[in-house]
């Protein structure tokens, strides 16, 4: 048997969604409302398009941190993919805090409202540790313990019209803004969670078996029509034949299966295409996602002082500069974090060595 193929789909899957979070914040944040006419059909086309970035992101978050910790040859607690996962949360929650932190309110003796709801990178560091909790009390299951993360999925999926409108006003805000948008969190653990959970289940599926990579993404894009198409007639189909209204809800707002099945359609083009994948920067971009958006936060909403591009331009722009600005956008954030990664360790190199001559 031959050696199972390098996964480049992998890293550029990650590469293609960070780069669609930052032109969608890009856009959406300095687009002139007068342009944004559902009925035109470029701009219907790009808010399509947004809509499946963050599902892309939680799904191949979880996919390749279950992929991680499955691939270690020590499993369960002993793993030390568990140690890197809680040091990655934590790594998270800071940077998370950090960059919607404004120091001049700070110095005021007051903490801006941003501040106190979650966004993107809590609600990825959290999903880590709830996968890592998962994982090690499960691990006795071994491949079978992926059933788990999928009934949490599932469970988290079909419970949406539950909890969408929840509001905690007993909590604490602090708290509250993880667990439903009627808190005024940017992002929540659910549903977002789901989707982490179901990138967990395809880890544990995939893991065993990468060497008919043309079988998965034909799998995946099967799965994916699947789903865009047949997920809410069955819902209404389970309604029938169980009672439970629930699953009726879900159909009528059918939003998260489909977006899975979006997701698994770019799952199984980006596989399909694999070793065309090998050549370019995916790799390198791929590895630096939490760098390329720590840079585009700073750039566009002008973290920690506010002094960002948003501030001056916020929907100001028409469509074509939107665009051209998005494009540039991108290049400068990528630019900026692998020209960091290329030169900052020829000058530690350099440092030492004055160091050593002195």
């Amino acid at each position: 048997m031959g050696n199972p193929p390098r996964l480049y789909f992998i890293d550029a899957l990650r590469a293609f969604a960070i780069l669609m979070m930052l032109q969608g914040h890009f856009i959406s944040g300095l687009l002139d409302p007068v342009f944004t006419n559902p009925d035109n059909p470029i701009y219907s086309f790009w808010l399509y398009c947004r809509g499946f970035t963050a599902p892309v992101f939680f799904t191949i978050t979880g996919w390749v941190f279950t992929f991680l910790l499955l691939r270690n040859s020590e499993q369960g607690w002993k793993n030390p993919r568990v140690k890197k996962g809680l040091k990655r949360t934590l790594e998270l929650l800071f940077w998370g805090y950090l960059l919607r932190l404004n120091l001049p309110m700070l110095f005021n003796g007051k903490i801006n409202n941003s501040f106190i709801y979650p966004d993107v990178l809590q609600i990825i560091g959290l999903s880590l540790s709830f996968i890592i909790l998962l994982y090690g009390f499960f691990s006795f299951l071994r491949r079978w313990a992926g059933l788990v993360f999928l009934l949490v999925g599932l469970v988290i999926f079909i419970c949406q019209p539950l909890y969408v409108d929840l509001v905690l006003d007993d909590w604490p805000r602090f708290i509250a803004g993880y667990f439903s948008k009627a808190n005024k969190g940017v992002f929540y653990l659910f549903p977002w969670l789901g989707y982490v959970c179901m990138g967990s289940c395809i880890a544990y599926l995939f893991n065993p078996h990468t060497e008919q990579l043309w079988m998965w993404g034909v799998g995946f894009l099967a799965m994916g029509y699947w789903l865009v198409f047949n997920s809410s007639p069955f819902l209404i189909d389970l309604e029938f034949f169980t009672g439970i209204e629930l699953f009726r809800q879900v159909a009528y707002n059918n939003f998260l299966f489909i977006r899975l099945g979006d997701v698994f359609f770019l799952f199984g083009g980006f596989i399909l295409a694999n070793e065309y994948l090998k050549k370019g920067l995916w790799t390198t971009i791929g590895s630096k996602t939490l760098e390329i958006y720590i840079v585009h936060y700073f750039i566009l909403y002008g973290s920690l002082f506010g002094l960002g591009i948003y501030k001056f331009y916020k929907y100001s722009w028409t469509f074509p500069q939107a665009i051209l600005g998005a494009i540039a956008f991108m290049v400068v954030c990528t630019a900026l974090v692998l020209a960091d990664g290329h030169y900052r360790p020829k000058l530690r190199t350099f440092l030492n060595e004055i160091r050593a001559k002195g």
